[in-house]
């Protein structure tokens, strides 16, 4: 056996290890919670967690930008920018894990890894704070517990919603940092047609 070889086969034991372990942890985190589930929390679980689907978060932005000002209109943008990347993370992360959901819902194209809910609602929570910073803890908060209504609701696992923030996280920084970027670039070249910077 080569070294390279050898190398391959820890991984792979290290990796199924690993995945292993994120498996118990995710059903003994579902096992717990469902055990737990009370009837009046349901509706309001579930109400936090249709209050994060795509068309009322569109038409909130939708909303910003008209009524808001130049100040909404630029959150919409940003918004967009980042919720484009984050869904198509999550969408070809699902199709490719293809993860049944807790309830046992099977369907590749809405697997249960990652949770697209999670994502968004990370995604926007840090395009708000960076906007508005005295309120971020309240646009975590929300962000928090539309992540915790889906591992409640039962369609997802503890690992989804984790990786759905990680990649809004993500894809809200990068796309950030892509935004002020251009914006220096629009600057630093001002209103010369050389290029050159105006004086």
């Amino acid at each position: 056996m080569t070294v390279r070889t050898g190398a391959w086969i820890l991984g792979a034991g290290l990796l199924t290890g690993a995945l292993s372990g994120i498996q118990s942890l995710d059903e003994q985190v579902r096992d717990s919670v469902q055990a737990r589930r009370q009837a009046g929390m349901d509706r309001v679980m579930q109400g936090i967690s249709d209050a994060a689907r795509q068309p009322t978060v569109l038409s909130l932005l939708l909303g910003a930008a008209v009524f808001g000002g130049p100040g909404g209109l630029q959150v919409a943008r940003s918004a967009v920018l980042a919720l484009i990347p984050t869904n198509l993370a999550v969408e070809g992360l699902k199709r490719t894990v293809n993860r049944t959901r807790p309830d046992g819902e099977h369907e590749r194209s809405n697997a249960s890894f990652p949770s697209s809910h999670a994502a968004n609602a990370a995604a926007l929570a840090w395009i708000l704070a960076k906007r508005w910073p005295r309120a971020s803890a309240l646009f975590w908060i929300a962000a928090a517990a539309v992540a915790w209504s889906r591992i409640y609701l039962n369609r997802h696992f503890l690992s989804d919603v984790l990786v759905g923030v990680i990649i809004g996280v993500a894809s809200s920084w990068v796309m950030s940092r892509w935004a002020e970027a251009q914006a220096a670039r629009t600057a630093m070249s001002g209103g010369n047609r050389d290029g050159s910077r105006r004086v």
